[in-house]
């Protein structure tokens, strides 16, 4: 991608508005645009990370077992009257009428609609276990959207619902999930530590928030030191593996993690003060399981294996991707911008040609920028006619991993400058030197 050709548009001074390092980035580097309170639009900045956030978390929900739909975000009232849930949920709801006059929904939330598709289909025991998902827009209207899009009005959920004949086999659903959600959050770059929660409006006897740690979250957070070290499952974890499962489950869970609202002062007071963590934290996923609560009321039942009916138990599991994309970044940044992981970057190679209009700098930046791409990285030349300091910051700014400098200077002994933004190592290296490194890598 060339910068001359890109729409980015950088801010140079702190917006105003911005409370916290997160929005105040995001809308410095072109990433969002507020729209109205708590309402964004995404920009092709910012629409690169959060793609590729959805990509690692599509990528470890099909790991897992899960299978993608779409539901629609406007939901009929009738669905939300037989759980019981359309009179209880409150003022976060936006609630419509079309023009008909039939009551409708801007979802907050999906278990109706996806216990209906599951109803609609699902027989027998024998088509169990199922565990549906989507990535989609939902709206919930916040007293107070603040934090740019880590507390929004508008936002963007992966919901996940399992499907099972009794308990043990739902909480089996609920252990691979559990996994799923340790190994997303590591390939996201983020330590999320697993803390036991309240089921709140959701429902259900068995909750956890996963939380990372960050002065500027909301959450007051109180755990072992031991979540900070333990092993993330690998790649290839067996999901079939009920007691691998159920393993990584009691090693998280054995000690001490709680937010302030199931804070136990005496539990966490019997940790030894070396061990204590108190701090604070940023809510990344939340996993439910609540059993026949919405089967029941919606008639969601199988044939199970002794002849006789039975009312699925059921389990949700969300993860924000348009809270995530802050929270990295909170996680993540120095005072000159952004730090991204790799895995999430919006661009793996940043190119800045100091010199514009330079023969051998511009030949040598586009050797550089065709070779990377052929070799399948994500590229962003810098070929705008501007001072080499602006584009130094730019390119720190919007967080590019690594970045290769060509100018004048260099090209007489045919070197480029390579600079990790992470670490700050900066070396020089001869143009096929560098090429090699970074496809390498």
């Amino acid at each position: 991608m060339r910068l001359s050709q890109y729409f980015l548009p950088i801010l140079k001074e702190n917006p105003k508005e911005a409370e916290i390092v997160s929005h105040r980035l995001m809308l410095r580097a072109g990433m969002i645009r507020q729209q109205s309170a708590g309402i964004y639009s995404w920009l092709p900045l910012g629409k690169r990370v959060l793609d590729k956030v959805n990509d690692i978390i599509r990528q470890e929900q099909n790991r897992a077992g899960a299978h993608e739909i779409l539901m629609p975000t406007i939901q009929s009232a009738d669905l939300w009257n037989e759980s019981g849930r359309y009179d209880d949920y409150g003022k976060e709801m936006l609630r419509i009428n079309d023009r008909q006059d039939r009551p409708m929904l801007y979802g907050p939330t999906n278990e109706e609609m996806v216990t209906d598709i599951f109803r609609s289909y699902v027989r027998s025991y024998k088509e169990l276990p199922l565990n549906l998902y989507h990535i989609q827009t939902k709206f919930r209207d916040e007293i107070r959207p603040r934090f740019g899009t880590m507390r929004s009005r508008e936002f963007i959920m992966k919901d996940a619902y399992s499907f099972d004949l009794n308990k043990e086999d739902a909480e089996f659903a609920y252990y691979k999930m559990f996994t799923a959600y340790l190994r997303t959050f590591d390939r996201l770059g983020l330590r999320a530590i697993p803390m036991r929660a309240d089921t709140g409006p959701i429902g259900g006897d068995l909750s956890h928030e996963f939380i990372i740690l960050a002065d500027t979250g909301e959450s007051e957070v109180f755990c072992h030191k031991k979540f900070l070290g333990f092993d993330i499952p690998e790649e290839d974890v067996d999901f079939s593996d009920r007691a691998k499962m159920k393993a990584i489950f009691d090693e998280w869970t054995e000690f001490y993690a709680a937010t302030s609202e199931m804070h136990d002062e005496a539990a966490f007071g019997a940790i030894d003060a070396s061990e204590q963590v108190s701090d604070r934290g940023i809510e990344v996923g939340h996993i439910f399981y609540f059993g026949t609560k919405y089967s029941a009321k919606m008639g969601a039942k199988v044939m199970g294996p002794d002849g006789r009916e039975h009312e699925v138990h059921m389990g949700s599991y969300g993860i924000g991707p348009t809270r995530l994309v802050p929270a990295i970044i909170e996680a993540s940044h120095d005072d000159n911008g952004i730090i991204w992981p790799e895995s999430v970057a919006p661009f793996d190679v940043g190119i800045i040609n100091m010199k514009v209009g330079d023969e051998t700098c511009d030949e040598a930046s586009m050797k550089i920028y065709s070779e990377l791409q052929k070799a399948g990285l994500d590229v962003l030349i810098d070929d705008r006619d501007e001072r080499a300091g602006g584009k130094f910051a730019t390119a720190d700014l919007i967080g590019v991993p690594e970045q290769i400098v060509v100018g004048p200077r260099g090209m007489k002994t045919g070197e480029v400058e390579v600079k990790n933004r992470k670490s700050g190592e900066r070396e020089s290296l001869t143009l096929e030197a560098a090429i090699n490194k970074l496809t390498a890598r």
